[in-house]
């Protein structure tokens, strides 16, 4: 068994919820209606753009102009997003500190934009205690792309064969193991406990 010396966590859906449907369903009660704007206007490739670096301003003016009538519901998006990030999952964060608190060398990798990884840190101040984090739209590099990967492995001296990582989406786990690191499939804290043990992290 290659010993895990370097232990990285993706943040949402591991440490903390994220569902857009939290405020956007008081705002576009209708279930059709709010679906379609999802799938059509504030879609998930949109929001990824944010992720990669694009400024919200930017991202906003692009679908204003083609859904003018839309305006205060895409404004709402980062107006509201503080109550996308509604809780954070107990039992990860637990494993989470408890293996910062051993000394266990833990950092975070994450698709996030940058301002609202300000605002989640001031959420959830646990996201400050790792030695450091990846954040992708302060570099402009998203996972699953390998080169995330290696920016972070550099970035914070981690030996990749050494290197364990925990995101909720397997693309994000294939792309680590692309990059030569070993990584596991978060589904829940117990079967994430269950994965730290049967590689000697636990």
């Amino acid at each position: 068994m290659t010993e895990i010396r370097h232990i990285v966590f993706d943040i949402g859906k591991v440490l903390i919820h994220y569902d857009p449907n939290i405020p956007f369903s008081r705002i576009i009660p209708d279930a059709e209606e709010r679906a379609w704007f999802f799938a059509n206007v504030c879609t998930h490739d949109w929001n990824l753009e944010q992720d990669r670096g694009r400024t919200w301003t930017d991202a906003e003016a692009l679908l204003i102009a083609d859904y003018p009538e839309r305006e205060a519901q895409i404004r709402a998006f980062r107006i509201h997003w503080h109550e996308m990030v509604s809780h954070a999952y107990e039992g990860t964060v637990e494993i989470f500190k408890g293996l910062i608190d051993e000394g266990r060398d833990v950092t975070m990798l994450t698709n996030f934009a940058a301002d609202t990884f300000k605002q989640a840190q001031q959420i959830f101040p646990f996201l400050t205690l790792p030695r450091g984090v990846t954040v992708s739209g302060e570099i402009g590099l998203i996972k699953p792309d390998i080169a995330i990967y290696q920016r972070h492995a550099a970035d914070f001296g981690l030996d990749p064969a050494h290197t364990i990582f925990i995101d909720d989406a397997p693309a994000n786990v294939e792309g680590a193991k692309a990059a030569g690191w070993q990584a596991v499939h978060f589904e829940n804290p117990e079967k994430l406990k269950a994965d730290l043990k049967s590689l000697g992290v636990l």
